[in-house]
């Protein structure tokens, strides 16, 4: 069993922005076209975030041209470049497939907003984070 968590542990990306179900988010996403490599955004709700290691998938909606379309993205995929949070929302439920139902003005979600929405929307990848620490402690900056 150790050898399959060394395996998923070398294809899982560290350095993943927050986001939650409730968020409406930009996923830039690597389509391979014959030689070619271009990146497509696909932005929408999500409505899902299904945890399983390595296997953790999320569920992003939209609206286009008034039919819902929803897509599946794995999130340790190395055809994710990144993922954006445009905007927090405020839910009280871990699985939005009730917005599948609702139209137009009852299928959005409260912003939320306050210093929840404001660390949300900070990118900050998680080896900038780490490897800034030891480099202030090493110089004796940082501290008052």
């Amino acid at each position: 069993m150790n050898e399959i968590r060394a395996i998923e542990a070398a294809q899982m990306k560290p350095e993943l922005d927050e986001f939650r179900v409730g968020d409406t988010v930009k996923v830039h996403f690597k389509i391979v076209e014959g030689k070619t490599e271009r990146i497509q955004i696909y932005e929408g709700l999500v409505i899902a975030i299904k945890n399983s290691r390595s296997g953790r998938t999320f569920t992003v909606r939209k609206n286009s041209y008034g039919v819902g379309v929803e897509r599946v993205f794995p999130v340790h995929s190395p055809r994710i470049a990144r993922i954006e949070v445009s905007r927090a929302g405020r839910v009280r439920r871990a699985k939005l497939y009730y917005i599948r139902t609702k139209i137009g003005k009852a299928a959005k979600i409260k912003e939320l907003l306050g210093p929840k929405a404001i660390r949300a929307k900070a990118v900050i990848p998680a080896a900038v984070v780490q490897t800034a620490a030891p480099a202030e402690a090493a110089t004796g900056e940082g501290t008052s």
